[in-house]
C-alpha cells in the first residue's frame, strides 16, 4: 500500500537532466549521489513488520505478535519518512457495516526518530498508564469529528489515505484510545495503538462531548467503557 502513495515520477530523471548528465561529469557525481539518498528513502518505504490474518509480526522495535479480532478486517500498510525525521510504519484495519462506513478502526504504527537527527525525544504527558500483554502504555483518549484538519504529510493523512484507498469512509465523529509505549531510554522509539470507534451510537456528537459541550458530564463514563474495549480488542504476545 506504501507505493501507491509516491508517484514513480518522483524517482526518474527528466530528458533534459539526462542530457546534462552525459554532457557533465559532476552532473553524473551528483546524480549518483541522490540515486543514493533515493534508495535509502526507498528502503523506508517498504513495511517490516507482517500480516496474516489479523495479526501482525514485528521481529524488532519490539519484537512482539499483535493479535485484533477476527472480525477486524486489514486495509494495508504505509511506510515512509515522517516529516523527514522519522521512520513511521503504519498499519490498518476496520471492521465496517455494509454501507461500508467504519464502525471500528485499529491503528498499529512503528515509529522511532532517524539517525539523522539525534537531538529529537518522544515526550508523552499523560497522567494515565495501562498494561498490554506485559507492557506499559501512556493512554489518552478523545473524541473529535473525523475530518478534523491535520497537519499535510502527518500520519493522520496516511490513515485517511488506507481508508480511502480501499473504498472505505469514516463516520461523521470518532472516540478514540491512543496507547503509546516508548522502547528505550532515549525515548526515540515507540509503538503507537489506536483504537476508534463510531461516536453516533452514543447519541453524542464530539463538540457536545468537548470540554465546553452540553454532554462533557457523560465523558468520564465513555471514556472509561471505551479503554475496557480497547484493552479487550487488542492483544499483544511478547516471544518466551
Amino acid at each position: 500500500m506504501a507505493g501507491s502513495k509516491y508517484e514513480q515520477s518522483r524517482f526518474r530523471f527528466s530528458a533534459n537532466t539526462l542530457r546534462r548528465i552525459k554532457a557533465d561529469g559532476s552532473a553524473a557525481r551528483i546524480a549518483i549521489a541522490s540515486l543514493a539518498g533515493i534508495s535509502l528513502i526507498a528502503q523506508i518505504r517498504v513495511p517490516e513488520r507482517t500480516v496474516t490474518g489479523t495479526v501482525i509480526s514485528s521481529e524488532r522495535d519490539p519484537k512482539i505478535r499483535i493479535e485484533l479480532p477476527a472480525t477486524a478486517h486489514y486495509i494495508g500498510a504505509d511506510r515512509w519518512p515522517l516529516y523527514d525525521i522519522a521512520d513511521c510504519e503504519l498499519h490498518a484495519f476496520v471492521e465496517t457495516g455494509t454501507n461500508k462506513i467504519v464502525r471500528r478502526l485499529y491503528w498499529i504504527q512503528f515509529e522511532q526518530y532517524l539517525p539523522t537527527r539525534p537531538d529529537l525525544h518522544h515526550t508523552y504527558d499523560s497522567l494515565r498508564t495501562a498494561t498490554l500483554g506485559g507492557m506499559s502504555f501512556y493512554v489518552d483518549t478523545w473524541a473529535r469529528p473525523a475530518n478534523a484538519p491535520t497537519r499535510p504529510g502527518s500520519d493522520v493523512e496516511h490513515m485517511r489515505g488506507l481508508v480511502r484507498a480501499k473504498g472505505y469512509s469514516l463516520p461523521g465523529s470518532m472516540m478514540s484510545v491512543r496507547l503509546v509505549h516508548l522502547l528505550d531510554d532515549a525515548k526515540r522509539k515507540e509503538l503507537m495503538i489506536i483504537y476508534s470507534e463510531d461516536l453516533s451510537p452514543t447519541g453524542f456528537t464530539a463538540d457536545d462531548l468537548s470540554p465546553s459541550g452540553r454532554a462533557r458530564n457523560h465523558w468520564p463514563e465513555i471514556d472509561k467503557a471505551l479503554l475496557y474495549r480497547a484493552l479487550a480488542q487488542v492483544k499483544i504476545v511478547q516471544p518466551g
